[in-house]
């Protein structure tokens, strides 16, 4: 179509590099590929995250991975923007040099 989108993420790897570089290297295609990305880009990021999660966790038992990953993605569709995260990643949005909170991280003291 002719809507203009972009993708970006941050992973930070826990107990080793190898969750943060296989969802570095498969979330944005769980993304692509998902058939909500036109209709409802959130849905999209939510079940790809989940995806991508579950597509690790059977290479990380297969292959005795130890390792786990925080993540931030962000996607533009058009004029509005899309936020996923999973752990303590955080985004900041700047808008006319004022820090805007978009999210509030996980934390284990946080109900």
């Amino acid at each position: 179509d002719d809507v203009d989108r972009a993708y970006f993420a941050v992973f930070d790897g826990h107990g080793g590099v190898d969750a943060a570089n296989y969802s570095a290297t498969h979330l944005h295609v769980n993304v692509g590929l998902h058939e909500e990305i036109v209709k409802n880009p959130a849905e999209a990021l939510k079940c790809s995250f989940q995806r991508t999660d579950e597509m690790f966790l059977f290479k990380a038992k297969r292959e005795k991975l130890r390792s786990g990953t925080t993540g931030v993605s962000a996607l533009i569709v058009g004029d509005k923007l899309h936020i996923a995260w999973l752990g303590d990643s955080q985004v900041m949005l700047v808008q006319q040099g004022k820090a805007v909170t978009l999210m509030e991280p996980h934390k284990p003291e946080r109900e």
